[in-house]
């Protein structure tokens, strides 16, 4: 499969236009589910990232014992606290989760930043997957879960895009990860959805198209930078599916504009901050800046 560049064009495409009697609803309902005790933060950074990208409506499902601290830091967006313990999610709070879902007709799931490692973390995630048909973004330790599950992968929400880095996807196929465009093949194959192999020159592929991502940098080497790309990704894909439908083509394109932004603020963050000095939250100031080059 040839990999191909991206072209300006290609990506200023995947924009919708706001016409100005618009809305919040026009621009979509994102559930941003994620978070944990000591890793609120991701929710934080990732649902913050989606309202930024222009969401109408975004919602953080986090364990009830987070609820408070994600709030606070986070006034733009609502909240639902689920059943947890010890900080996670419960397995049992898949089900509350998802017909919170339901009632709110979400548009978009954001499922994995900040989810946690534990068993019942891992089951909740399985479980929500398999319960929701929505379009979705699978990341983080929902990606973890997945490859710590049953094969094949059983998943309701579609269509789906992945945000594998090179640990998780290693874990998913099984296997090192020598040959990047192969890998990111292999993915979008296993998992039937957009893959988004991250890393130096980001991979996306449909599993028909691979194409290589050209912005980015070090400054983007640093913890919770993958959060801000998860959110930006779901926020940009509520849009772009309301005004266009959601397909595989859709995924594939929102991906692609989602991927070069979040590497362009990580261009535009460093020469005022310098590639060692950029946090992650830093990210979303150089966004309008981002957009205005397409």
């Amino acid at each position: 499969m040839k990999v191909k560049s991206l072209p300006r064009y290609y990506l200023a495409d995947q924009l919708p236009p706001r016409p100005r009697n618009a809305h919040k609803g026009d621009f979509g309902r994102v559930l941003v589910v994620a978070g944990s005790r000591g890793m609120a933060g991701a929710a934080i950074l990732s649902a913050r990232a989606a309202l930024k990208a222009g969401a109408g409506l975004v919602t953080v499902a986090c364990p009830e014992s987070e609820r408070k601290i994600i709030a606070c830091a986070l006034p733009e967006a609502m909240t639902f606290g689920a059943a947890c313990s010890g900080g996670t999610f419960t397995a049992g709070a898949a089900a509350q989760v998802a017909a919170f879902a339901r009632a709110k007709k979400i548009n978009v799931l954001l499922l994995g930043p900040g989810l946690g490692a534990s068993k019942g973390a891992r089951a909740f995630a399985l479980k929500l997957l398999a319960a929701l048909d929505l379009p979705a973004v699978v990341d983080a330790d929902a990606l973890n879960a997945l490859a710590a599950g049953p094969r094949p992968f059983k998943l309701k929400a579609a269509p789906a895009i992945f945000t594998p880095h090179p640990g998780e996807a290693e874990r998913l196929l099984g296997k090192k990860v020598t040959d990047r465009p192969a890998a990111a093949a292999a993915l979008a194959r296993l998992l039937g959805g957009t893959a988004v192999l991250k890393g130096p020159g980001t991979l996306i592929c449909d599993g028909k198209t691979i194409l290589k991502n050209s912005s980015g940098g070090p400054a983007l080497a640093k913890g919770g930078t993958g959060d801000v790309l998860a959110g930006l990704t779901a926020g940009f894909y509520a849009q772009n599916g309301l005004a266009r439908g959601f397909s595989a083509q859709t995924a594939l394109g929102t991906a692609a504009l989602a991927v070069f932004l979040h590497g362009l603020c990580g261009e535009l963050a460093a020469k005022k901050y310098t590639e060692r000095c950029v946090l992650a939250g830093e990210l979303l100031d150089f966004l309008p800046e981002a957009l205005e080059c397409l």
